[in-house]
């Protein structure tokens, strides 16, 4: 049998010795890809006029949506540490805070240009580009304030990934794949979208991001989950489902609310202006969350006979997901349907999970990539012109439309889907071969607050081993006093 002792504790130096030179040598490649795609100018070529009507509000106004999408981040933090084990809560808040400190600063330096440059790199002349520079595709918005908004959406993608690898993944594997996706996954998939790419082009209606933020998110998620597999003790032998709970449901449903507000500032910002569209926008948004918690009550009352707080909650959070693609142009009717449909896909996901032995401790593949593929495609179904002031909008099936924008609609979310996976998918599995993707089945008995961070979540917690096979525990004591604590 293998020894389970952690490998930082066992390696000698020589051993470690190619690997820190390959890892220098990994670093020096990624920090000049890093300063290659900073010298990028975003398109911004215009200039705000400062005296122009609503210059002021609209900026205002933006900032105010940045902040409650950044927001968002404590949301998630306290839904996934909530259904999660206590052993690893301060693990799961540090991943959350990483998400936006790796994300913004990834997002900033690297994806921004590749989201919105339109492939026009000319120099560092971005990095002093004064506060009246024009981001572009939002005229009244000066280039920071986009800035700001975007990168919040970025750290949103990259934290969808957290909570389906939770309780086995090591730090610095997840330190990686949240600078990748933010600099680069999903900058890429932005660019097809909002910064006139190829999907633009084709038609493709993604308002707020249910593909562009949530397929890709969820993409990875389900490539993460299962590349790492099932925590131990997940499932039996014979491949029967075996629920770890999570330890504190009133601090996930907390989580959930304030997701909740956050998301009037994710969609709402979205128009990227203070006019009366915002609360078409936010109205449509308050009922996809609404009509998604209801159809998980049905949904979870119809199949477990008893409304499950969790996965009402995971509801909510889907009719949210579902809705956001669509939030512009569709009716009361459409998102009444569009979020009560994606309750029962995100409550109904999770036991397909369980069916197919996939661990998602969080359901984040049911409410993001499941919901996120429904609500994407719901606009081509939904999409209702009356929807835009202008009554000028493209109309779906229901509303006398053609097929196209339906073909466009689910075009866009293969090729998303197909993208994140692909991507996130290589990198997982490069990490895996290295052996930096898992932790060792010893910490993952004494959980990741103690055995990445040597901070306990509370300090009453104790560690409870019991489940750990007896001739594994001699390895797991000797491993607890090899630990050093500080006071």
């Amino acid at each position: 049998m293998s020894s389970l002792s952690p490998t930082h504790l066992t390696q000698s130096r020589s051993q470690r010795k190619p690997v820190r030179m390959k890892r220098k040598i990994a670093y020096a490649g990624a920090m000049s890809a890093v300063v290659l795609l900073a010298s990028s100018s975003p398109v911004a070529a215009a200039t705000v006029d400062p005296t122009a009507p609503g210059v002021l509000v609209d900026n205002a106004f933006v900032l105010i949506c940045a902040a409650l999408v950044i927001f968002m981040q404590a949301g998630f933090a306290m839904v996934e540490a909530g259904l999660t084990r206590a052993k690893n809560a301060a693990h799961m808040m540090l991943k959350n805070l990483l998400d936006f400190v790796v994300g913004a600063t990834g997002f900033s330096l690297v994806g921004y240009h590749i989201a919105f440059s339109g492939g026009d790199y000319v120099g560092f002349t971005w990095l002093w580009a004064g506060p009246t520079e024009a981001a572009g595709v939002a005229p009244n918005l000066t280039m920071a304030t986009h800035l700001v908004f975007n990168l919040g959406f970025a750290a949103a993608a990259a934290t969808i990934v957290s909570g389906a690898v939770a309780e086995r993944v090591q730090f610095k594997a997840y330190f990686i794949y949240a600078f990748v996706i933010s600099a680069l996954v999903y900058p890429i998939v932005v660019s097809w979208v909002w910064g006139g790419g190829w999907l633009t082009q084709l038609g493709f209606i993604d308002f707020a991001g249910s593909s562009v933020v949530h397929v890709t998110g969820g993409a990875a998620a389900l490539m993460g989950a299962l590349i790492l597999g099932p925590r131990i003790g997940r499932f039996d032998t014979d491949g029967n489902s075996l629920p770890i709970p999570g330890h504190n449901i009133p601090l996930a449903i907390l989580g959930v609310f304030i997701l909740l507000i956050g998301w009037f500032g994710f969609n709402g910002g979205s128009v990227l202006a203070a006019d009366l569209s915002v609360g078409w926008v936010i109205a449509m948004t308050a009922l996809g969350a609404g009509a998604g918690g209801l159809g998980a009550t049905v949904a979870s009352w119809l199949t477990l006979k008893t409304p499950d707080v969790t996965l009402i909650g995971n509801g909510v959070l889907g009719g949210l997901v579902g809705v956001t693609a669509g939030a512009a142009n569709i009716s009361y009717f459409g998102a009444i349907i569009v979020g009560f449909v994606a309750g029962v896909i995100a409550t109904n996901g999770v036991l397909l999970l369980d069916r197919v032995r996939i661990d998602d401790p969080v359901g984040a593949i049911p409410v993001h990539l499941m919901c996120g593929v429904w609500g994407t495609i719901a606009v081509g179904i939904f999409a209702t012109p009356n929807a835009t002031l202008g009554g000028d909008g493209p109309a779906g099936l229901l509303y006398g439309g053609t097929p196209s924008l339906l073909i466009n609609q689910i075009t866009g979310t293969v090729a998303i889907f197909g993208f994140s996976a692909l991507a996130t998918g290589t990198l997982f599995l490069i990490m895996k071969s290295l052996g930096v993707l898992r932790v060792t089945a010893t910490e993952e008995m004494l959980g990741l607050d103690i055995a990445e961070h040597a901070t306990p979540a509370y300090n009453d917690d104790y560690v409870d081993y019991t489940d750990v096979q007896t001739d594994e525990r001699d390895e797991f004591d000797d491993f607890l006093e090899e630990l050093t604590y500080v006071d």
